[in-house]
């Protein structure tokens, strides 16, 4: 069941968390080629149910926005390898000021193409591609059916990037195209150089709509009422960064993955 609102209307009911998976998206994620440490987090990151919602199919071009270790592409790459594409867009280091960022941006991208390289049956057909988060550029215009990204928009925030990202969602984006945002969800609106790790909901849909996207529906899939989001260290106190006294292990245990807003963006037709 899908769930509209106009730009300026409130937005959407939760949608109802029980989107259609189909076969082929299940066995993707059941694949046993999987990391057996990212199968552990299905429970918290639910990917059939959020690609569900969605609307990720294998025919598509789907763009994954940093892609960290390949959580997302290990399921991806082999359900779109056949009919689809999966390109995973990593920050270009050079693009990067020399110095710890930019070794940190090198050695994620050379552990994605590791991983890559390391299994054909899997990635053969995947792309790597490469922007410069200042001015991101991620392919020809109108060229990509979908575009995810996960739990990336409090890093583009602080960094005064966030406008240019989405701008650059927009442009590669065919029309009627996908956009779909997982993110850490703060409890109201919190100023750009906040260190939580949290985002507002209604912040990400404005960033969003300013772009020139239409918010379509919203799930509830990935929400977690547990997560008070008031922790030292924010959002990386939780598992599975864990940054706590090991005293308080069961403490956060409990608790589980942050609390996040799942939401599906289009870009008109028109």
């Amino acid at each position: 069941m899908w769930a509209g609102a106009a730009a300026n209307a409130a937005p959407p009911a939760v949608v109802d968390n029980s989107a259609t998976v189909t076969p082929a998206l299940q066995a993707a994620v059941a694949g046993s080629w999987r990391d057996p440490a990212n199968v552990r987090r299905d429970p918290y990151r639910h990917p059939a149910q959020t690609l569900a919602f969605f609307g990720v199919q294998p025919t598509q071009t789907v763009l994954e926005i940093t892609p960290g270790g390949g959580w997302y592409a290990e399921i991806l790459a082999p359900y779109l390898r056949q009919r689809g594409h999966y390109i995973a867009a990593v920050v270009d280091p050079l693009a990067v000021a020399e110095g710890g960022g930019r070794d940190y941006q090198q050695r994620s991208r050379q552990s994605l193409e590791k991983k890559f390289a390391g299994n054909a049956a899997l990635y053969d057909r995947s792309t790597v591609v490469a922007y410069d988060p200042a001015a991101p550029v991620f392919g020809a215009p109108g060229s990509a059916d979908v575009v995810l990204t996960f739990r990336n928009v409090h890093n583009w925030r602080s960094a005064g990037q966030a406008e240019g990202m989405f701008a650059g969602f927009f442009r590669v984006l065919k029309p009627g195209g996908t956009l779909g945002v997982v993110e850490h969800r703060a409890t109201a609106d919190v100023p750009a150089d906040d260190k939580s790790g949290y985002v507002g909901q209604a912040q990400v849909i404005a960033m969003a709509e300013a772009a020139g996207f239409k918010l379509a529906a919203q799930s509830g899939i990935n929400a977690n009422p547990r997560d008070t989001k008031d922790y030292p260290n924010g959002v990386w106190t939780l598992p599975p960064s864990n940054r706590h006294e090991p005293a308080e292990a069961d403490r956060y245990q409990a608790i589980g993955e942050s609390d996040r807003m799942t939401l599906r963006f289009v870009k008109p037709a028109h």
